[in-house]
């Protein structure tokens, strides 16, 4: 056991010897996500640096408190990336921050989520247990793959120690495409791409404009923007698309009594209006930005189409504790979490309330 590790063991230890709850702090880029912060700080800033890193493999092994920064720019050395292109939201993004949060950025619908590239993780539960899932590859996972619950859980389950990842090489070309065209047709122009062999790998909707970003082969990529036409956008590109994984792009700038919430719905779902609206995802993921008090209001239009909403944060940073950040969990669904809760932190010492109120 190393020395950061004990450290860590004895605090959880300490914690539930005098009952009291534990708020897991990272770098703090992320604390405006979820429910009200509580509990006494518990830094994981001791489990740092890239433990195991195989390029030709495709895997790397990191401490959560690992700056995303310095993976990212450590991966850049041999030409790969994390290509779910998570959100830093300020220069102490941690990797362990960046799986609790389970955020993806603009190419999350092509390549997959922050989940789909976990391949491993090692966690101190709430019996100051330390448990490792998952491996190197993901053939090394046998029976149900717990490291995936890990991801987007906000702590909840206890504290990651290290995370193992896939990696991907960067792209060899890339195009941004830019249309003008409404919400409505927008969607159904999406619908239709996605129905053919494109390099289609992010796209954003916004104010009647449509931008679509190509990656692949030089020969794909190329055939693609003689196919689909539009104007292309050069310089200009990777800025445009970092705005959007950032929340820089003025779309997400809140102004007194605002507030921005993303909402999950099947792509073809038809334009929601609902107000100051922005699409990613082939039409998946839609950014409104409405008061907070509107959660009752869009919750039961998204009701008609399976789709729900999180609130994601309000102008001045303070959520009404009135209102439910996530959607009301069904029956079933709730007694699911509460038994891995159970399961993990029986004492409820990790992250209390940041996700759901009685977890």
């Amino acid at each position: 056991m190393t020395p950061a590790l004990r450290h860590l063991t004895e605090q959880v230890l300490d914690a539930w010897q005098r009952g009291t709850s534990l708020r897991i702090v990272g770098g703090g880029s992320k604390d405006f996500l979820g429910q009200t912060l509580q509990g006494e700080p518990l830094s994981t800033a001791a489990f740092n640096g890239i433990l195991s890193y195989e390029p030709s493999e495709l895997y790397v092994r990191v401490a959560s408190g690992t700056p995303l920064a310095e993976l990212e720019a450590a991966l850049a050395e041999h030409g790969q990336a994390l290509p779910f292109e998570p959100p830093h939201f300020g220069p102490g993004a941690t990797v362990g921050g960046m799986v609790s949060a389970g955020l993806s950025g603009p190419a999350r619908a092509s390549v997959g989520s922050v989940r789909d590239h976990l391949l491993g993780a090692s966690l101190l539960n709430g019996h100051a247990q330390h448990l490792q899932f998952g491996g190197t590859v993901m053939k090394n996972v046998a029976g149900y793959d717990v490291s995936r619950l890990l991801a987007g859980a906000f702590g909840i389950l206890g504290v990651l120690t290290e995370v193992t990842l896939k990696v991907l090489a960067h792209p060899v070309a890339e195009a941004t495409l830019v249309f003008e065209l409404d919400e409505a047709r927008a969607i159904a122009q999406l619908n239709r791409w996605g129905g053919q062999p494109l390099p289609i790998n992010a796209s954003c909707w916004h104010a009647d404009r449509l931008w679509v970003r190509l990656r692949g082969a030089n020969a794909a990529v190329q055939s693609a923007q003689a196919l689909m036409g539009g104007v292309a956008l050069r310089d200009d590109a990777p800025a445009f698309w970092a705005s959007l994984r950032e929340h820089t792009h003025p779309f997400f700038v809140l102004q007194p009594g605002q507030a921005l919430w993303r909402v999950a719905v099947p792509d073809t779902t038809a334009p929601l209006n609902l107000g100051p609206t922005l699409l990613e995802w082939g039409g998946g993921q839609r950014w409104l930005k409405q008061p907070a008090h509107f959660g009752t209001q869009l919750r039961s239009a998204l009701s008609a189409c399976g789709g729900h909403a999180m609130l994601f944060r309000a102008h001045g940073g303070d959520l009404p504790s009135e209102v439910s950040v996530f959607s009301p969990l069904s029956a079933p669904l709730a007694r699911i979490h509460q038994t891995l809760k159970q399961e993990f932190d029986p004492a409820g010492l990790f992250n209390r309330g940041r996700y759901y109120a009685d977890l």
